[in-house]
């Protein structure tokens, strides 16, 4: 059995690339705010909102393998850096036969004064800091059931560089 070799290059995070799979969060000029509210959404009426912190373990660099990919169904994702540099966005849509659609995966390098929203159903690599460790802050909806998350390990890796 043979494992199908897949690379892709990182681009910088910017709005119009990202589009398809949610909204990309910058910082506003001093003295101003900025809504982000368009790709919020919760297709369950029985969640409620989730406001939580993570650090994630360990800082990874590039190339990175991206092994595994998770979704939140019926809630979009938001991750709002709080002290991170840079850091790994990997996102697909969801395939037709199910699952992230591989052929169509795309990853971001973002600066650490942008965050994202995924919007629902958009296939992720859980957070990713590049080269220092960081906090972020997240946002979504949960009602304590399995369908909340959903993790799936890819059949073959994905290098990023």
């Amino acid at each position: 059995m043979t494992s199908i070799v897949i690379e892709i290059s990182a681009q910088s995070l910017d709005q119009a690339a990202f589009a398809p799979y949610g909204e990309v969060l910058s910082l506003p000029d001093a003295g101003a705010r900025l809504y982000y509210e368009s790709a919020l959404s919760s297709q369950r009426p029985d969640a409620w909102p989730s406001l939580s912190i993570a650090q994630p373990s360990e800082p990874a660099s590039l190339p990175f393998i991206v092994k595994v990919m998770e979704r939140h169904r019926f809630s979009s994702q938001s991750f709002v850096p709080i002290n991170a540099k840079r850091w790994l966005v990997v996102v697909a849509p969801h395939a037709p036969e199910g699952g992230p659609d591989v052929s169509r995966l795309q990853a971001f390098v973002a600066r650490g004064d942008q965050g994202v929203t995924f919007a629902a159903d958009v296939w992720h690599h859980p957070l990713t800091v590049l080269e220092e460790a960081a906090s972020f802050a997240l946002f979504m909806w949960r009602n304590a059931t399995e369908s909340d998350e959903e993790i799936l390990d890819l059949a073959d890796p994905v290098t990023v560089s």
